[in-house]
């Protein structure tokens, strides 16, 4: 545990980092409150899990080649002045859609062309946040700094029942409304940040020693050639493309599941994820003040993947009880996963290379989601929900055993580290 000196001496809560998070809270706060009831908005328009799966596969598709394009970007140019510009051109899309809505204008290929560009800035956003947060950590923080992230990520989840609520009384107006004003709220707390982002010199000063002239193509390759020669980090990214997949699967499937197999679904759905929710909220207050044995997260994490793959895997065929503790149980264990996944790979990338390697892991993550929507939806016309959801966390248990278990001194080089 830290002693109260260090924590005076390098503390964690500076000036931008209380920015960071504080912007963040707010554009967060205002998506929760919308996309939970535009995913109920197309459910109820189209009735139709497989026309659901190609809602969700169009925001996904230009997440997936958004990374890996704009990562060499964002290691040469500002990666604050992208996030606030990308919250004040979000803020814009949903003020529009708003307008399209009211106009009576609604259709669901509207509704999929606005998707497809909300993916494509979330895309970019990712990596640009991802990228710039570690910088705004002091350093021996990383640990506490992520289960903040997290911790306040799941409190905004509070928000889908007012959204449910909300959308059920009044529609989807005074929601995207809410989102224009939050993310507008955000763009302009983040202009303020005060960080100077060094790794732009560094990149000049390298690119301007040497005598070959780089371009976007000859960082798009050192940013795989880096992934590539990182063993440890290239077993993380396969085995999160698989886990990933599996998470598209069953994000396109337990939402209609609920609705068919249960009146007002959509409560009992956020009743039993509102478990896994608690726990991560839980979770994150905890691993704020505990410090894990640095030698043992290798084999947590481990144990976590097989673990979460089983609860997953089964929760759907149990009763409604067991169904809230199954998933507080993966809940717990995915706070646990993400502090020490994330922590340990943000420390160990420099940071000149931090936006070339975000922005391939998050290509791969996406990649993942966007084959198993696909998949998911295809299944769906033949095949049960509850099946589906077996089969994928099928495949991410094997991903964990092979990918990770086969990897474990190159990736326990990486977990296995103090944050």
């Amino acid at each position: 545990m830290e002693t109260d000196a260090e924590r005076r001496d390098n503390p964690l809560w500076t000036r931008d980092f209380t920015i960071i998070t504080l912007g963040t809270v707010v554009s967060m706060l205002g998506s929760t409150l919308t996309w939970f009831a535009m995913d109920l908005m197309v459910l109820d328009y189209t009735g139709s899990t497989l026309l659901f799966a190609v809602y969700s596969m169009v925001y996904m598709l230009p997440n997936a080649l958004a990374p890996v394009l704009v990562g060499p970007f964002l290691d040469r140019f500002s990666r604050k002045k992208t996030i606030y510009t990308l919250d004040f051109i979000t803020a814009g899309m949903f003020a529009v859609l708003a307008a399209v809505i009211a106009a009576g204008k609604f259709g669901f290929w509207i509704l999929a062309l606005v998707n497809f560009t909300l993916g494509a800035i979330s895309g970019i956003y990712n990596v640009a946040y991802d990228s710039f947060y570690p910088l705004l950590i002091s350093e021996g923080n990383f640990r506490r700094a992520y289960s903040v992230a997290s911790t306040l990520e799941t409190l905004t989840l509070v928000m889908v029942p007012v959204s449910t609520f909300i959308y059920k009384t009044t529609g989807i107006l005074p929601l995207l409304c809410a989102n224009v004003l939050s993310f507008l709220t955000a763009a302009v707390m983040e202009t303020r940040i005060r960080t100077e982002e060094r790794y732009i010199s560094e990149q000049r000063e390298e690119r301007a020693v040497s005598a070959e002239k780089r371009g976007f193509t000859d960082d798009f390759r050192e940013g795989m050639a880096y992934l590539w020669g990182e063993k440890g980090l290239l077993a993380i990214a396969v085995y999160f493309l698989f886990s990933c997949l599996t998470g598209g699967m069953t994000q396109v499937v337990t939402l209609p599941y609920f609705r068919k197999a249960f009146t007002d679904g959509e409560y009992i759905y956020m009743l039993v994820w509102g478990m896994s929710s608690l726990a991560r909220f839980i979770g994150g207050i905890v691993h704020y003040h505990l410090r894990l044995p640095v030698k043992a997260k290798f084999t947590i994490a481990l144990t976590v993947y097989i673990s979460m793959s089983l609860l997953e895997g089964g929760y759907l065929f149990t009763p409604v009880p067991c169904m809230m503790v199954m998933c507080f149980l993966s809940g717990m264990m995915g706070i646990t996963s993400y502090n020490i996944r994330i922590s340990s790979t943000q420390k160990y990338v420099p940071d000149g290379k931090k936006g070339r390697f975000n922005g391939a892991f998050n290509t791969i993550n996406t990649v993942g989601m966007l084959l198993g929507q696909g998949a998911a939806g295809t299944l769906s016309t033949f095949m049960g929900e509850r099946v589906i959801v077996v089969i994928a966390n099928a495949l991410s248990l094997a991903a964990a055993v092979v990918f990770i278990g086969g990897a474990h001194r190159e990736v326990a080089k990486i977990y296995n580290t103090e944050t």
